[in-house]
């Protein structure tokens, strides 16, 4: 089951406030295991952030996946970010009617396999796609800790459209394992941050957060409590 629709990205993005490529990513830590893809897909990533991110690091090839796609976005984000227009390829599809003749070196999702009931069907899904000894990157917010308190007391529609069973790490550890993936990592990030997403009215709490979130990355502990991230990597070695 998909826990958002359509209207619930088209209302979301017109929200959302694009800005540059972020300089620091949650997984720096596995850039090196990743570094050298020719070939790149990002899922549910519109407006493709991390395909530009990838593009700007070498990867020639980035495709952008996801059933609601605004073409003319991804290009005002090409152009802030110095990109050649149409380098970021769109492909606007249901995920999960989604076939392709093409795999890729790196698979990659970022805050999107929590959005479904069928945790282990979508990330079979990403699987599918790897390339012979293609890497599989997975990120997914931990709404197990402080963050999930934060998001239940001031946007519990936002919690609602994620899947908590999915943010365990003894859950993702044995749905890799069924997909043959026994020596896949399932960490946590180190870094404290909680987060509201923007709605009509609630920049003051936004923040407020922000500085509640300041004050956390004082204690740069990782697992449940205070992790804001989960990350799944894999290396295709079948």
């Amino acid at each position: 089951m998909n826990l958002t629709d359509r209207d619930y990205w088209k209302e979301y993005w017109s929200h959302y406030e694009y800005e540059k490529i972020p300089s620091k990513v949650p997984f720096k830590k596995f850039l090196p295991l990743v570094d050298g893809a020719k070939s790149f897909v990002e899922i549910g990533g519109f407006p493709g952030t991390y395909a530009a991110y990838f593009y700007k690091q070498g990867c020639p090839d980035v495709t952008l996946l996801d059933f609601y796609i605004d073409k003319e976005m991804v290009n005002h984000f090409e152009q802030i970010n110095d990109i050649p227009q149409n380098t970021i390829q769109c492909v606007e599809s249901d995920f999960f009617v989604f076939k392709s003749e093409k795999h890729f070196e790196l698979v990659f999702s970022y805050g999107f396999i929590e959005h479904f009931d069928d945790t282990k069907d979508v990330v079979a899904r990403h699987c599918s796609l790897l390339a012979e000894n293609g890497k599989l990157l997975i990120l997914l917010p931990n709404f197990r800790g402080i963050n999930g308190l934060v998001q239940y007391l001031f946007d519990r529609k936002t919690l609602r459209a994620h899947n908590l069973n999915s943010m365990k790490r003894k859950v993702l550890k044995g749905i890799m394992a069924e997909l043959g993936f026994p020596e896949a990592k399932v960490e946590y990030t180190r870094k404290p941050i909680v987060w509201l997403e923007p709605h009509p009215g609630n920049d003051f709490l936004r923040k407020m957060v922000k500085l509640f979130s300041y004050g956390l990355k004082l204690f740069p502990i990782k697992g449940r409590l205070l992790s804001p991230y989960i990350i799944v990597y894999a290396e295709n070695k079948k």
